[in-house]
């Protein structure tokens, strides 16, 4: 593959992922993921090592674009500091110990989770009631700290940033507004990113054939180009998300969700699909 189409490919990434995390407050890890592990097994790198890659830059490039979406909702009052901050401190243990698993687990098994999990999340989504809170939402601190951890858990794990499970669990079970939901899951991705990070980095060090310019599982090649992009992007996002009404969230993001899990599962492949 020639190097400016690689470059193209991952900063047209970048501009996905930054307009995704700020529009739904998820990560963008179920684009990145995908566009990576294929671009890195096209050059040649074991699926192995190019699905932990792949996990461990997305990562990286969910943690700066998740402090920048999270500001910007921030400023338009959609955080809840303290479940927020409850949320993390979990999120961050369950991103390592996520990491830590998915370092010894094949691709193809977790890929197929990854799917599993997108699917079913959609299907939630579709078929619950969501209820019309206007005020601040109170519950217990250990349902923050637990939800939190699940949520970090699957972050480090399958290389998202949490959010993808996080929305669903505030919006279904704890019953936030939609824009608090997305908010305050930004917010919560930012210390569930890092943990899988520190995992990733720490656990390559001193792994054998890993691509050029890599920082334990992290690529910096990509990082960059896909960087460089998602973060000025997320901030477009955040402004669509509060342009748009509370039922139009709540249906693109289990839509979107569908497609990443019939991508991840091999549906498309199977049926021959370039999609």
């Amino acid at each position: 593959m020639e190097f400016i189409i690689y470059i193209l490919i991952l900063l047209g990434t970048g501009v996905l992922v930054g307009f995704a995390s700020g529009l739904l407050g998820v990560g963008g890890g179920f684009i990145m993921v995908p566009v990576q592990f294929f671009l890195l097994t096209s050059m040649g790198v074991d699926p192995n090592t190019a699905i932990r890659v792949a996990f461990a830059t997305s990562l990286a490039v969910i943690l700066p674009t998740a402090i920048s979406g999270a500001l910007g909702h921030w400023r338009h009052g959609a955080v809840l500091i303290w479940p927020a901050f409850l949320l993390g401190i979990t999120g961050l243990t369950g991103g390592i110990l996520g990491a830590i698993i998915a370092s010894h687990s094949p691709a193809n098994i977790l890929s197929l989770i990854f799917g599993l999990l997108a699917f079913f999340s959609a299907f939630w989504m579709f078929r619950s009631r969501y209820y019309e809170i206007k005020e601040n939402v109170n519950h217990s601190n250990f349902s923050y700290l637990f939800w939190g951890f699940i949520g970090g858990f699957t972050s480090g794990l399958l290389g998202v940033g949490g959010g993808i499970i996080m929305v669903p669990i505030l919006t279904i079970l704890l019953r936030f507004p939609i824009h608090k939901a997305i908010g305050t899951s930004t917010t919560f991705i930012i210390f569930a990113s890092l943990g899988g990070v520190l995992s990733y980095v720490i656990i390559g060090m001193n792994v054998a054939y890993l691509p050029p310019y890599s920082l334990g599982y992290v690529n910096l090649v990509q990082f960059v180009a896909l960087a460089s992009v998602s973060i000025p992007l997320a901030g477009l996002g955040v402004k669509t998300a509060h342009n748009l009404p509370d039922k139009q969230l709540r249906y693109v993001f289990p839509a979107l969700l569908i497609y990443i899990a019939l991508k991840m599962i091999g549906v498309f492949g199977w049926l021959h699909l370039p999609i």
